[in-house]
């Protein structure tokens, strides 16, 4: 499966941006698909991840409230929607994909995007 992430850009603090990855080439169905995020100079972190169903989701503390992970299987696409943005939350934003799992680990994953921007000015 290939995986298009886009929706990035530069907000300030307390902004919003929706984020999509888009899939082709596979059953999206069947995948979990996560986000990622890399700051300048750190290692790629664990966001959120959503089943193949949409049913369950899973997303890193700093992120619950402020960000939603949600899917639309019938346009093989998963979204981030990113409210109150912080300036820590810059970063460029990586989905993944993997079957039959669910895990935080950015080796579980097999297929990536090519990651989005994002930037939040204070």
């Amino acid at each position: 499966v290939q995986l298009q992430a886009s929706g990035g850009g530069f907000v300030q603090a307390g902004g919003s941006l929706r984020l999509s990855c888009a899939a082709s080439g596979g059953t999206f169905s069947r995948y979990t698909v996560a986000w990622f995020s890399q700051a300048p100079g750190k290692e790629r972190e664990f966001v959120a991840w959503i089943s193949e169903n949409g049913r369950n989701t899973y997303l890193l503390d700093n992120v619950k409230g402020r960000f939603t992970i949600s899917r639309d299987n019938a346009k093989n696409t998963v979204y981030l929607e990113m409210n109150s943005l912080r300036p820590e939350d810059t970063a460029v934003y990586y989905c993944a994909a993997a079957l039959l799992i669910r895990n935080v680990r950015t080796d579980k994953y097999d297929y990536w995007g090519q990651g989005t921007q994002v930037t939040v000015s204070s």
